[in-house]
């Protein structure tokens, strides 16, 4: 029995040894970011993928839409100990929407345009491969508009039986000409004013591999290469691009994970 007590004894000073060492602070849920503090010479591989760790000991990681339900997160420290933490991630439900009887032409691009639309496609995912060694996300997070929550991260809609592209992100419905600011502190790395799904799209770098996207802009206010800071003006909403009317489509992105932005914020503040 005492060797049993002195086991657990030695266990517990290990785990709080180690979450002195390294700390996780975020949603641990599809769609959720999470951000990391450990030594600055640790190595840290979430699902055996080398994270990049900060100078300051920061490091991020991402879950997307449908993220499996574990993960192992390893840190090997410059002492040559090694922590694994299993990390148990919360399953979402999300809205589908099914339409049926639509016209052929709104459900499938035609061929004329598939090449434009694999040409931007190629431009955004190496935007999104960009990891930028600067911790710009620090400045924090605030709404980029205000207006209603017209759409959520996550739903899907069924169009004439074809199940498209789930939406990846929040969108705010307000006035064309309502403005649009930065969400936090970043480097402009996309501002094109007529991508084929998204109109006026402007894309940020907040830092190791976090970029936000706002898209269906009416007008762009930045340029690609700006640095820009939380709250500065960076375009009106609109309703260019495929959109049914005037709102922002506002996204978050840990390099391939697709992230839900309403995470870090919570309900939309009252005009």
């Amino acid at each position: 029995m005492r060797c049993v007590f002195i086991f657990f004894a030695v266990f517990l000073l290990s785990v709080n040894a180690y979450a002195d060492r390294t700390s996780l602070q975020g949603n641990f849920t599809q769609g959720g970011l999470i951000i990391g503090m450990t030594e600055p010479d640790a190595v840290v591989l979430f699902d055996d993928k080398r994270v990049a760790v900060a100078p300051s000991g920061r490091f991020l990681f991402g879950f997307g839409r449908d993220f499996k339900s574990t993960a192992i997160l390893k840190i090997r420290y410059s002492d040559e100990s090694e922590e694994e933490r299993p990390l148990n991630i919360a399953k979402r439900e999300y809205k589908i929407e099914r339409i049926n009887g639509l016209p052929p032409s709104k459900v499938t691009p035609s061929a004329e345009f598939l090449a434009r639309i694999m040409k931007e496609n190629g431009e955004i995912a190496r935007i999104r491969s960009v990891e930028t060694k600067n911790e710009w996300f620090l400045s924090g997070w605030q709404w980029p508009a205000l207006g209603r929550v017209s759409g959520v991260y996550g739903s899907q809609r069924v169009l004439n039986d074809i199940p498209k592209r789930p939406h990846f992100g929040v969108d705010i419905a307000a006035p064309e000409g309502t403005a649009v600011v930065a969400s936090t502190d970043g480097l402009v790395q996309m501002a094109e004013e007529d991508l084929y799904y998204t109109g006026g799209t402007v894309m940020i770098d907040h830092g190791y591999g976090l970029v936000s996207v706002y898209s269906h802009l009416s007008k762009l206010n930045v340029i690609s290469g700006q640095f820009v800071r939380q709250g500065e003006k960076i375009g009106e909403i609109g309703a260019t691009g495929r959109a049914t009317g005037p709102h922002l489509d506002w996204r978050l992105n840990w390099f391939s994970e697709r992230l839900d932005p309403e995470l870090l914020l919570g309900a939309m503040p009252q005009n």
